[in-house]
């Protein structure tokens, strides 16, 4: 997909702000038996063709509206995942701006997590 060159800036300075961590950190967390707490911004469609296994979904288009009912507790590290990386760093920052102080937004999203052929949940 061609992004807007306005998208991208939006999408860099949220960057900027944010947290990320590659697949493969996430991946070693979730086998390491810690819990976490995985949040999918995708839409319901995406997310009905594969998720990371233990995820939540709310999507990108109600986060700020229902986050506090899932996830009230604004210390609780959130790692966020989206297609590819760039509606989830725009998700954390938006969390961040809420004051929520951990919110991690996974690089490469959903694309990064299937090339390095990481299991998927179909439920």
């Amino acid at each position: 997909m061609q992004h807007s060159p306005q998208f991208l800036e939006l999408v860099q300075g949220a960057k900027s702000r944010v947290d990320e961590a590659d697949v493969q950190t996430i991946k070693e967390r979730m086998d390491s038996g810690k819990t976490l707490v995985i949040l999918d911004v995708r839409e319901e469609s995406e997310w009905n063709r594969g998720h990371l296994p233990g995820a939540i979904q709310l999507g990108r288009g109600i986060l700020e509206r229902d986050i506090e009912r899932l996830i009230p507790d604004a210390d609780q590290e959130i790692i966020l995942y989206c297609s590819g990386g760039f509606r989830s760093a725009l998700a954390a920052d938006n969390l961040l701006k809420m004051g929520y102080t951990r919110p991690v937004s996974m690089n490469g999203g959903m694309k990064a997590w299937l090339a390095a052929g990481f299991p998927v949940d179909l439920e």
